[in-house]
């Protein structure tokens, strides 16, 4: 990847100290499904969930290869936590197209975490003077229990009874609430990434002014090429980063018990068997091979970014296939390590369990999935591609 900054290095510092911290937090991450709160206000204070953020609001504006780099290393320590940091981060992004007062309302405050929702069909807002009426639900809000924001998308009606609107995201815009507006609703009852706490959330005809809202095809008011890049592409870049995280984990999971673990009925360390030693084999290359593509499709849209603050059509078909690519491979590794532990795996207290229930969660979640390959095999039949990229 592209050599990153010096802010990069104390960012990374400051990952190494959480690291274990992390790590040992996560079985309670795990059954608490939340990232325990004096944890959580560390990660804060030490401007963890501003690292894309632009420096004229407190941010650390870090270059987007370094953040990645961040993301990666600590979903090895635990997925949860990665994949809300890089939710929360990325979500900062947008910052820089709301009003600029209304960034600086919301980020003034050093623990300031702004998470968001898919819609359902129920969502809409209704315009009106000054503002809009804003009602709906929306479902997995990584964070939310953290948060201190929320991004409600919605589509903008004239009319409370125009029903052709509320299922479509045209003429939509982001909404945006504190928290303690909304209705969070506990239906995060999952095996995997279960510390993300993903609750849903709801409003009822609640007003927002018209300056808490914005368009996702607003234009940036900061220039920089983090800024340049879809939103939909650096989520994608991030949630595969964690799975590579969270796959190599398990790697290094399996390779430890590999050394003391004797299989049942047999004599031989598992470390010492053709079996093991192939899959491996295959497990690391496979690893190897999407950290090498995505790095690869990064760097090339963070050139387009960078020489012309926009992204060719082939970068962003690319990234969106190394994105989608990696998260699935990344399953399978898990699945290779899960099942080269036998037995040992299968217990709670074994951190195979929680990678591979993370893991198979991972490939289920909209960034995954295999939809995703048709869009980069219609572009490259020469079709027009439909798609979010």
């Amino acid at each position: 990847m592209t050599e990153v900054s010096g802010d990069f290095e104390h960012y990374m510092k400051v990952a190494e100290e959480l690291f274990p911290k992390v790590k040992a937090a996560s079985s309670q991450i795990h059954n608490n499904r939340e990232i325990p709160p004096p944890l959580v206000q560390e990660i804060a204070d030490k401007g963890m969930f501003r690292l894309l953020l632009p420096k004229s609001f407190g941010g650390a504006e870090l270059n987007f290869m370094g953040f990645l780099k961040i993301i990666q290393y600590m979903g090895q320590a635990d997925s949860s936590t990665a994949w809300c940091m890089n939710q929360n981060n990325i979500l900062a992004t947008n910052s820089v197209r709301m009003p600029e007062v209304v960034a600086k309302e919301i980020w003034k405050e050093q623990r300031a975490v702004m998470t968001n929702g898919p819609p359902t069909s129920s969502a809409k807002a209704v315009q009106v003077d000054g503002g809009y009426t804003l009602s709906g639900r929306w479902n997995f809000s990584s964070g939310i229990r953290h948060a201190t924001w929320v991004a409600a998308i919605a589509p903008v009606t004239r009319d409370s009874h125009e029903q052709d609107s509320i299922t479509s995201r045209k003429d939509a815009r982001i909404f945006l609430l504190p928290k303690e507006q909304v209705k969070v609703d506990d239906v995060w009852d999952v095996r995997g990434l279960r510390g993300t706490g993903s609750f849903s959330f709801e409003v009822d005809d609640v007003f927002v002014l018209s300056d808490h809202s914005y368009s996702s095809s607003d234009p940036s008011r900061v220039r920089g090429p983090v800024y340049a890049i879809p939103t939909v592409l650096t989520f994608g870049a991030g949630f595969a980063t964690v799975a590579l995280g969270n796959a190599r984990a398990s790697l290094d999971a399996i390779i430890e018990l590999a050394v003391t673990k004797t299989p049942a009925y047999g004599s031989t360390r598992l470390r010492d068997m053709s079996t093991m030693q192939r899959q491996l084999g295959q497990a690391e290359g496979m690893w190897r091979s999407c950290r090498a593509y995505l790095s690869e499709a990064i760097d090339a849209i963070w050139t387009s970014a960078c020489e012309r603050g926009t992204l060719t059509l082939d970068d962003r078909i690319d990234l969106r296939l190394a994105a989608t690519h990696s998260i699935r491979t990344s399953c399978e590794i898990v699945n290779i390590a899960y099942n080269l532990g036998g037995s040992d795996a299968i217990f709670e207290n074994s951190p195979l369990q929680r990678q591979f229930q993370d893991a198979n969660v991972m490939s289920q979640q909209g960034q995954g999935r295999m939809m995703h390959f048709d869009v980069a095999g219609a572009h490259f039949l020469g079709l027009e591609p439909e798609g979010l990229f």
